[in-house]
């Protein structure tokens, strides 16, 4: 198509429009305003009401979006002599969504201009910059091999994020870091009974730390067990706290910050008497819509559990709220949403939790405290202080053993740190987890 058959063509609703339409929607409000892409699509592709078909691709060109935006940026600079024009309404987030297609995922070329194009078109603030737009998509559509073999590992990692990698692990291990999360991520379940059986039955592997890795792609809930609940979907990486509680039957457990529940299914699942709190309503009905299906029971509280009052329990279970820069593999949008003063914010609020948190814990109980972040303010630095100003917790040593034998994932001190580049797998898809960091604690 030309640029003038595209320009005449404008305003008409060819298929696949509308899925566009959501995609550079979602790209905008959340780098305009700094919310969860999980967030922001669910509430837009329900107001959009697309069929399910069209709202997937939509969030598949979101996810890739972020995934590489740092990427699609530096090719949008290159080739921009001016740069983005100013007062251009939603070309940005429009044409940043047209050059995900054209570079990453299976969208003919034709298809990927011909719609952005038409997109732009609908907005007088941006139908301005159409032959530019044009330009632009077809330059980078005949240098797409060029720019993708000239891609550098941190491309798609903010700057802050690189510094504070590097100075933590190394300038190797954050280049490994930021290789792992350029990826795909894997589908990780974790079952009830008979891992090996489920992984057999759903064309997957068992990993060293007992989860099931899909090899293949899909709707979730179409898969066998699903309706039945012999397993839920949960990060390899993230399924290993609430195991470290060593949680027996008639245990006193609160699983604090509880939603959306993987972690209390685990605990119920192993017999103990569980609370599950957390703030959010709404994702506490979630919690308890997966509970149901699985079959099992916990006390659901709705409160702050900075400030919630209980009998002390056997055990704890501490899932705080964090900067998550561990799952940018599987939420690319958090690379983009955070800051380094939301790592200030967070960790000064983890404080807060991890005190309340020794209190709700019966001396000789255990407390485990877990961040899905890479950043050591949230983890290691964070348990250093608690130790530091409170005499009655000491550290219990996480063992090899509890993480499936993989040593690397554990700090010196016998704390669990895994990144994303360990567990190596048959495809770079299959391989890595999610950067957690946890460690268990006695209170005296």
């Amino acid at each position: 198509m030309t640029e003038q058959d595209a320009i005449a063509g404008a305003g008409a609703d060819a298929p696949g429009l509308p899925a566009r339409r959501l995609a550079a929607a979602l790209v905008d409000e959340v780098l305009r305003a700094g919310v969860a892409l999980d967030e922001t699509f669910e509430r837009q592709a329900r107001a959009a009401g697309l069929p399910p078909e069209d709202a997937a691709l939509a969030r598949a060109i979101a996810t890739v979006a972020f995934r590489r935006l740092g990427s699609i940026r530096k090719a949008m600079a290159a080739r921009l002599e001016r740069g983005t024009p100013k007062r251009s309404g939603p070309f940005e987030p429009i044409v940043i969504a047209a050059i995900a297609q054209l570079l990453y995922l299976d969208v003919p070329d034709h298809a990927a201009v011909d719609l952005c194009i038409r997109h732009l078109h609908e907005d007088l603030r941006s139908a301005r910059y159409v032959s530019l737009a044009n330009a632009l998509l077809r330059r980078i559509a005949r240098e797409r091999e060029a720019i993708l073999a000239g891609g550098e590992d941190f491309d798609d990692i903010p700057g802050w994020l690189r510094t504070s990698w590097v100075e933590s692990y190394g300038e190797e291990t954050a280049r490994a870091i930021a290789r792992a999360h350029a990826q795909e991520p894997p589908l990780d379940l974790t079952v009830k009974d008979d891992a090996a059986g489920w992984a057999q039955r759903l064309e997957g592997s068992v990993l060293p730390t007992g989860s099931v890795r899909l090899h293949g792609r899909g709707g979730v809930a179409n898969l066998a067990g699903f309706e039945d609940g012999a397993w839920w979907v949960q990060d390899a990486a993230a399924a290993i706290p609430a195991r470290l509680l060593r949680a027996k039957p008639g245990d006193r457990v609160a699983d604090l910050c509880a939603a959306p529940g993987g972690k209390t299914a685990q605990l119920a699942a192993a017999g103990a008497d569980v609370t599950a709190l957390d703030r959010s309503a709404p994702r506490l009905r979630r919690l308890e819509a997966n509970l149901q299906r699985l079959g099992l029971s916990a006390t659901v509280v709705t409160a702050d559990a900075a400030t919630y009052a209980a009998e002390p329990f056997d055990a704890v279970l501490l899932d705080a709220p964090c900067s998550a820069t561990g799952t940018i593999r599987r939420h690319p949008d958090v690379a983009w949403t955070k800051a380094p003063e939301d790592v200030i914010r967070l960790a000064a609020l983890q404080a807060r939790l991890l005190d309340h948190a020794a209190e709700l814990t019966r001396p000789g109980g255990r407390l485990v405290y877990c961040t899905c972040s890479l950043e050591p303010a949230e983890g290691e630095r964070q348990i250093a202080a608690l130790l530091a100003r409170r005499s009655d917790l000491r550290r219990d040593p996480i063992t090899p053993e509890e993480v499936g034998g993989i040593a690397e994932a554990l700090t010196p001190e016998g704390d669990l740190r895994t990144l994303p580049q360990q567990i190596p797998g048959d495809t770079a898809r299959l391989s890595g987890w999610a950067g957690f960091y946890a460690t268990r604690l006695i209170r005296l």
